[in-house]
């Protein structure tokens, strides 16, 4: 008998939402194991979502509508589980509500599942968020800590994870401002909640900077007394029913051998450490743990060293603000940097102006963001991803890095920034 069988066995769910990522993918199989009448309905059609049915072929208790959405699908139901990335104004949400039916989403679900006593930490923010919430677990499981990630990490569904959980484990979140609306349709916020930063994103989702913000402030909007606040040292200015405690770059000891380079990552080192402080984990594991560290795939990761060049993947830098403080962590400003890709809608003044000041060239990927960019001597246009690489080592000598840190979005040139970096990876473990 399926242990969560007794909430959803004969409920009517529709998910809204089902994706390539494996997010979509695992609650839905999660569901269907609970007994759950599932009516999974997305935009892409048979032929697109082929890998992930593919894996559900076996449940029958899951009806299909692809390639489009029925509004009857959004008025007999228990609930929504609406994935993240789903538009804010979706006229199939608005008539879901308007017929009563509560939308879910599956981080604050799984939130709504947990056993008692487990304590939940949720990271959020513009940038850092993955680090952040990777080196706390790290801490926390190099410590003796039974700990669990979860949340916004990739091919993870956060409700695959509820089997394994039990009274007294910690849970540690990445959440991304899609995942934390259903922290505002729910009125919940984590127990411990981290706030690296806040800078302009997803203009291209949002209609503004406040609605941005807005989605993001679910991550401590409902604390309560006796819960915990840490945010970065930009982010002070808000009030909070919780405990809140700044973290601040100079809290990490000087002596410590950090893992990670740039400010931005002693920011996020402090960040993390702020935390397992606040969770009793004595300095001495927390110095092991942060020592012990490696950087997180797509963030800033040294890949390689060829003939004394050394190749980081910084992919999930989507921003300019991201790739101009991936560029500020190397001072010798011998950087050949590969960009480039869709726009977002986000100034990139700031980012010209550190180009100019830190590399000494740039291979631009194709995309309608790198069309907005200005002509400079040290630019050259690649075709493709591989060419870009091939252009790359033609121009580093030795000492030199070649940093990958695009500054746009994925979609054009590949299905989605995994699929980006995965591309870039493959591309430089062939090479000799």
């Amino acid at each position: 008998m399926n242990k969560y069988a007794h909430i959803f066995k004969g409920k009517k769910v529709t998910i809204m939402g089902l994706g390539l990522l494996g997010k979509g993918l695992g609650d839905a199989i999660f569901l269907a194991k609970a007994g759950a009448i599932l009516t999974i309905t997305d935009l892409k059609n048979e032929k697109e979502l082929a890998p992930s049915l593919d894996k559900l072929k076996k449940y029958k208790n899951i009806k299909y509508v692809l390639g489009k959405h029925e509004i009857s699908d959004f008025e007999n139901c228990d609930f929504v589980l609406k994935a993240q990335g789903v538009p804010l104004n979706s006229p199939y949400i608005e008539h879901a509500r308007k017929s009563k039916i509560p939308i879910r989403m599956d981080d604050e679900l799984f939130i709504s599942l947990l056993p008692k006593n487990v304590k939940v930490v949720g990271v959020t923010g513009t940038r850092g968020k993955t680090t952040v919430a990777s080196l706390i677990f790290h801490i926390l499981k190099s410590s003796g800590k039974k700990a669990h990630l979860g949340g916004n990490i990739r091919g993870l569904a956060t409700l695959s994870l509820l089997p394994k959980i039990k009274s007294g484990d910690i849970v540690v979140l990445e959440l991304s401002s899609w995942q934390l609306q259903g922290f505002h349709e729910q009125k919940i916020s984590p127990n411990i909640s981290v706030f690296t930063n806040f800078m302009d994103d997803h203009m291209n989702y949002y209609s503004s900077r406040k609605e941005y913000y807005y989605d993001k402030s679910a991550i401590y909007a409902y604390q309560k007394k006796g819960d915990i606040c840490v945010v970065g040292s930009s982010l002070g200015s808000f009030t909070t029913k919780s405990k809140k405690i700044i973290a601040e770059s100079n809290d990490v000891p000087k002596n410590w051998k950090l893992p990670l380079v740039g400010e931005h990552n002693l920011e996020n080192i402090s960040l993390s450490v702020a935390v397992v402080k606040a969770l009793r984990i004595p300095i001495i594991k927390i110095k092991k743990g942060v020592e012990s560290f490696k950087a997180v795939e797509g963030r800033l990761q040294l890949v390689k060293k060829i003939k004394g060049v050394g190749i980081y993947n910084d992919n999930n830098s989507t921003t300019p603000e991201a790739t101009v403080a991936a560029l500020k962590a190397f001072p010798n400003k011998n950087i050949i940097l590969i960009m480039g890709g869709a726009d977002k809608g986000l100034d990139t003044k700031e980012l010209i102006k550190t180009i100019l000041k830190y590399t000494k060239k740039v291979i631009l990927l194709p995309g309608t963001g790198t069309e907005t960019l200005p002509t400079l001597t040290r630019t050259v246009l690649a075709s493709s991803l591989q060419d870009a690489v091939k252009k790359a080592l033609e121009f580093a000598e030795k000492g030199d890095v070649i940093l990958f840190s695009p500054a746009f979005a994925s979609f054009g040139l590949f299905k989605n920034e995994y699929d980006r970096n995965d591309q870039f990876m493959n591309i430089i473990k062939k090479l000799k």
